[in-house]
């Protein structure tokens, strides 16, 4: 852009001389280098920070589908990278073992009920005892906690979404054994209830981003189209400075300077959510300061936009 700009003064600069409306004297010979300083100092430079620019891309959360209960799978309804509403079954897990318990708790808690009753009907006699009461009573609820957890542990034989989104990479088949371990996911669930656009910015840049501002984002995904939206939030942190808890004394390390990301949120939410996972372009957000730049900043973008018809990259 600041080639174009150039060009254009270098052009209105030669017709002025052409038709002898300035002298062709040695300020109008330098001048095309006071301007090119002008631009660059007084705008190019300040509109990196007044409208920062930077690679964006679209993520959704991925959720590690562990079960709650183990077993064999009697069933897998689900396909792969089908749109899926929260609730929908993902798959089933053999529910004999643990009905069969269930079964069992509810017949001891039948006759624990039982004996109370007539405990309780003895204690009214000479013959009873409060102790045989407080006994069966004690029995009674622990029958029913118990039967609370086995009730609970059959509805979890039936794993469900839980969220809109769509299962990927799906291998789970039935006659697999599966097992409540963290560490053994056998699914990976997208989530598509919320679409999550980050934009990097360069820490120099990013001074004066602040949430509310006006951003425009165009992606590869469709080229040639720029969408309108707003900045959510900063993150406050990137990885370098970030610090776990560890037995080991400081150790230094090359620090980098990492851009930082900007969260943003589009306007049209039915693209946004059409967006799919992995979904790369570039942003643009617009501040309140050097105004003057955001202009060649929308059209700097809309060639990128353009551009995206035959760059891969």
């Amino acid at each position: 852009m600041i080639v174009v700009l150039l060009n254009v003064y270098l052009v209105i600069l030669f017709c002025l001389v052409k038709f002898r409306i300035v002298p062709f004297n040695l300020f109008w010979k330098v001048s095309p280098i006071l301007v090119l300083l002008i631009l660059l100092v007084g705008l190019f430079i300040p509109m990196n920070w007044g409208a920062p620019q930077g690679p964006a891309l679209v993520v959704r959360n991925s959720v590690a589908i562990v079960p709650s209960v183990a077993g064999e799978v009697v069933e897998v309804p689900v396909k792969a990278n089908s749109p899926l509403r929260v609730g929908d079954v993902l798959f089933r897990i053999d529910p004999a073992p643990y009905q069969s318990q269930v079964n069992a708790l509810q017949a001891q808690l039948k006759l624990s009920q039982l004996r109370l009753a007539e405990k309780t009907r003895l204690q009214t006699t000479p013959a009873g005892r409060a102790f045989d009461v407080e006994q069966y009573q004690a029995e009674v609820d622990q029958l029913e906690a118990q039967l609370v957890g086995a009730n609970w542990n059959l509805e979890k034989t039936i794993v469900r979404a839980p969220a809109d989104g769509y299962v990927t990479n799906l291998a789970l088949r039935t006659g697999a054994r599966v097992a409540n371990l963290p560490l053994s996911p056998v699914m990976a669930f997208i989530d598509t209830s919320e679409t999550i656009i980050g934009v990097e910015v360069p820490q120099i840049d990013a001074r004066y981003v602040e949430p509310g501002q006006p951003v425009e984002v165009t992606f590869k995904y469709e080229p040639g189209k720029v969408y309108g939206g707003k900045v959510e939030s900063i993150l406050q942190a990137v990885a370098t400075g970030q610090t776990q808890t560890s037995g080991t004394a400081v150790s230094s390390k090359t620090i980098e300077t990492l851009p930082f990301v900007v969260r943003v949120k589009l306007d049209d939410a039915e693209f946004a959510n059409r967006l799919p996972a992995g979904s790369t372009g570039d942003a643009a957000i617009f501040t309140e300061h050097v105004s003057a730049a955001h202009v060649i900043r929308k059209d700097l973008l809309r060639q990128i936009a353009i551009t995206n018809y035959i760059n891969p990259f």
